[in-house]
């Protein structure tokens, strides 16, 4: 019994360190000799691609860490008014997002009370009119249901509001400042790819304050300029400034990160693109501006409440910053290649299965 038992383990321990090959099989087939090495170059050739190029050895970081700072400079004329930048940004705490504003269209000395619409759809000739037209928002004020002589200098009647009067309207010709164009946007920005600990600004070690006073950014010779000029951002993101500047719209700034950590540090270099971001609305004759309203207040002297409305056309800045980071690991690196070797395999034999099928089955018809 025991001289039984030492034979059964024996036989477990020569079984363990029993080692099995395959049985290797020439095939001598001129057709899947040349598709078997047609496919396998093919295989190489993408995994190649995917491991050289796009590194797929290297395990990559996309979740990037950002702080943007901006700054715009420049004085302008607006209806014989010069303006700075206390005027004309908002919101000034210098962040990713912000307007230059570019035309103003005032109605001064508001205050609350009844008056005419000023808008051309809340014309009437009666009270009935306006009554019919209590259900629609009203573009300054709550409809009374009364249809009133707009001026005393004209004849026509609109439908009077209570709110602030008098009413705004914004079909008053008005020339933009077009000094716009040469203002400049300093922009610094910092990331971090927090897998790597990795930071860097956009302000290179290339850069010292002598060059940042004199440069101005261009794909050409100042590629890395952190200082930005209006009328270039505008023509770079191939659009017209003279209708931006009449209309407003939405211009991206875009700074890509990509990063190769297994290089030198200094090789991770922002790169800049620019692009219209509302262009639905650039397309759309309904919505075919950017705009927005915003208001001063003031008192009397008997108390009584006033201000002064303001229509804004702006070209609203939006700082947009995306990237990622790569650094070698073992891990992805054996993964593609013992994917590429399963791969290779999987479709050798699949080749020489399809084409001795297809023998065995024009053996069979003969």
């Amino acid at each position: 019994m025991r001289s039984c038992c030492w034979e059964k383990m024996w036989n477990c321990v020569t079984e363990f360190f029993t080692y099995d090959t395959t049985k290797s099989v020439v095939v001598k087939s001129w057709t899947i000799g040349i598709i078997n090495r047609i496919v396998q170059l093919l295989i190489i050739s993408y995994f190649g691609w995917v491991f050289l190029y796009e590194k797929a050895y290297q395990e990559r970081d996309t979740a990037i860490e950002s702080s943007v700072m901006t700054k715009v400079r420049g004085f302008g004329e607006h209806q014989h008014k010069i303006m700075d930048v206390a005027d004309y940004v908002t919101p000034t705490h210098g962040g990713s997002e912000f307007c230059i504003i570019t035309k103003l269209i005032t109605t001064e000395k508001q205050v609350q009370g009844k008056c005419p619409e000023s808008e051309s759809k809340f014309k009437c000739e009666h009270n009935d009119n306006c009554t019919k037209l209590m259900s629609r928002p009203a573009l300054n004020g709550l409809l009374t249901g009364k249809c009133v002589q707009f001026h005393s200098s004209t004849s026509e009647k609109y439908c009077e509001i209570r709110g602030w009067c008098p009413a705004d309207t914004d079909d008053i010709p008005i020339k933009p400042m077009m000094e716009v164009e040469n203002f400049t946007i300093l922009i610094k920005n910092s990331i971090r790819f927090p897998r790597y600990n990795f930071t860097k600004g956009n302000f290179l070690p290339t850069i010292n304050s002598s060059y940042v006073k004199k440069c101005n950014f261009d794909f050409e010779k100042n590629t890395y300029c952190p200082i930005f000029k209006v009328g270039d951002v505008v023509r770079l993101a191939h659009q017209n400034f003279t209708t931006l500047v009449n209309k407003g719209g939405v211009i991206g700034i875009k700074i890509s990160w990509v990063c190769d950590l297994d290089k030198s540090e200094d090789e991770c270099e922002p790169a800049y693109f620019f692009t219209r971001l509302d262009i639905t609305s650039e397309k759309s004759s309904v919505l075919s501006s950017y705009s927005f309203r915003f208001a001063k207040y003031f008192k009397m002297a008997d108390g009584t409440e006033y201000r002064t409305l303001l229509k804004a056309y702006a070209i609203r800045f939006n700082v947009i910053v995306t990237g990622n980071a790569g650094k070698s690991r073992m891990i992805p690196a054996l993964f593609y290649m013992v994917l590429l070797i399963f791969v290779v395999r999987v479709a050798f034999f699949t080749i020489c299965y399809y084409q001795l099928n297809n023998s065995l089955m024009q053996q069979g018809i003969s």
